[in-house]
């Protein structure tokens, strides 16, 4: 088993369920920490950067500069691009988080469809036994929604909803974000203080 202060591979994709800030807060994170980003954008993921962060999404490579820009261990991956590390199970990963993931997306990973690049990376990391997070972001859910999120748990994937907690009494809107980046980043062994445990100080 990895020390936790080991630093992590992991690839992260952002899909087009509102939310998109779950998962560029997410990536940033890992950044800091000195740990590789793998990362994968939908199309519909570049509109919801457009309508909910304001980016400026005409200049794709502008607008990554933005967000993740400064680091070595950043590396972006087109839908198309199975040229990629992350295509293959013969590269070393230590998993896959899709923050926030649609149910589309979801729909087609639990039925092992791998048209681009992400559905092939969620593939990879089930077949090959790998921690897969998936963060999804709907409401209400449907019974085929809950129908995927089973079939994914049992393969062996996660469920961590984009549900922030309130027992930390959060004063901001950050706070809420942070809680539930927080939770995404335990999963995945990344130590962090983006939130007060309960029954820390």
């Amino acid at each position: 088993m990895k020390n936790e202060a080991e630093k992590k591979v992991v690839t992260v994709a952002i899909t087009g369920a509102s939310g998109a800030i779950y998962g560029v807060r997410f990536v940033q994170a890992l950044l800091r920490g000195g740990h590789t980003v793998h990362f994968l954008l939908t199309g519909a993921a570049w509109q919801v950067l457009f309508y909910e962060l304001q980016m400026d999404t005409s200049d794709k490579e502008k607008c990554l500069e933005d967000l993740f820009g400064g680091y070595d261990n950043f590396h972006y991956h087109s839908q198309q691009d199975f040229s990629a590390p992350i295509a293959s199970g013969s590269a070393q990963s230590d998993g896959m988080i899709i923050i926030p993931c649609s149910m589309g997306t979801l729909a087609k990973i639990s039925h092992g469809i791998s048209s681009n690049l992400l559905e092939r990376a969620a593939d990879v990391v089930l077949k090959e036994r790998r921690k897969l997070v998936i963060v999804p972001r709907e409401t209400p859910l449907s019974s085929i929604h809950l129908e995927n999120m089973k079939r994914v748990s049992d393969l062996g994937g996660i469920i961590v909803p984009a549900m922030p907690g309130f027992y930390h009494n959060p004063e901001s809107m950050d706070d809420l974000i942070n809680f539930v980046v927080g939770k995404v980043l335990d999963q995945v062994g990344v130590n962090h203080d983006l939130f007060t445990r309960w029954g820390g100080s």
